[in-house]
């Protein structure tokens, strides 16, 4: 298989990129920026915008089998605006490259994101998770529509996917974990609400692996085509206890205080209305979506993707826990 990642560079993309090689497929990583380490692992690289020139794009996904499309820009706050160009327009501007270069499978990397209200998600199906009408994130947002825009393209001459990997933790980690550290060592980190709600998270090389399984079986008609689906471990985390052993194990310590969802929404509606009218550049602190996230309970029934795409697991939760605290350590 010949096959194209965006963001082949990013956390979730080098896993991709790293399975594809283990074996044997021929691998192009499309970045804006350079990645060296990713050549060095066997892969050829492109730097380009997925919202530049489409006739370039065309160019460089000539004689590509399948896309998987992990570019985006993530965070839980920023200008709408450019959520939408990148992570909607851009992957509309790819997808017309892909077409026009004669790619015939596309697989997206959307998120839970897509389809997260403010209601308790608990052992629910894709059929059970319709979009909201509102979004409290732009970067929500900017997935439900892209993910939308994915689907409705599938045909008999370009078949598409969609997967949904939620919380993506391990080795290599630039987000989630580092971002609990940082705040524990500043003082800044709080458990909103009661520490009882279970949330899906998803290791790394599970995500990847999940994405090779989706491109072998996407073909027209499959399954899977035209269809989105939820990936995770096989069982959901208690979240706080979770996050609370990841923080000891690499020596910063639990968080120390306990507030409540509802002043834990408050204070972070504050926050995004100063962040708004003053306006100021970096991101609150605490956001209403960021909130939610941590207070609610968050878990999908993966049955749709054992069934549709043989999903299983490789790396069991201990494994995970265990490759990630040591990759924090030395790190």
């Amino acid at each position: 298989m010949n096959a194209l990642v965006t963001g082949g560079g990013g956390f979730l993309g080098r896993a991709i990129v790293e399975q594809l090689l283990a074996r044997g497929d021929t691998v192009t990583s499309l970045a804006r920026g350079a990645y060296p380490e990713i050549a060095a692992l066997g892969a050829s690289t492109i730097q380009a915008d997925i919202c530049g020139d489409r006739d370039e794009l065309a160019r460089a996904l000539d004689g590509v089998d399948v896309v998987f499309h992990v570019a985006a820009k993530a965070g839980i706050w920023g200008d709408e605006s450019i959520y939408l160009r990148i992570n909607v327009d851009g992957t509309n501007n790819l997808m017309a490259a892909a077409k026009q270069a004669g790619v015939e499978r596309f697989v997206f990397t959307s998120s839970p994101s897509a389809v997260f209200g403010r209601r308790e998600i608990t052992g629910l199906t894709e059929a059970q998770c319709p979009y909201p009408e509102t979004f409290e994130a732009p970067y929500a947002k900017s997935k439900a529509l892209s993910e939308q825009a994915v689907l409705a393209e599938n045909g008999p001459a370009f078949v598409t996917t969609a997967l949904r990997p939620q919380l993506i933790w391990g080795p290599r980690d630039p987000h989630i974990v580092p971002r609990l550290i940082d705040r524990r060592k500043a003082g800044r980190l709080v458990q909103v609400g009661p520490g009882r709600n279970r949330v899906a998270i998803t290791y790394v090389d599970n995500a990847a692996h999940a994405h090779l399984l989706a491109a072998d079986a996407l073909a027209p008609g499959a399954a899977c085509a035209g269809k989105a689906y939820f990936i995770s471990d096989p069982e959901p985390v208690v979240l706080w206890p979770w996050i609370n052993s990841v923080l000891e194990a690499v020596g910063v310590g639990r968080a120390p205080r306990t507030v409540s969802l509802g002043t834990a929404r408050g204070v972070a509606g504050l926050m995004e209305l100063a962040w708004t009218v003053l306006p100021l550049k970096d991101e609150p602190p605490m956001t209403r979506f960021a909130v939610e996230k941590l207070a609610r309970s968050c878990w999908y029934d993966l049955s749709a993707a054992r069934d549709d795409l043989g999903y299983r697991p490789l790396v069991d939760p201990d494994e995970g826990f265990r490759r990630m605290v040591e990759w924090f350590k030395r790190g």
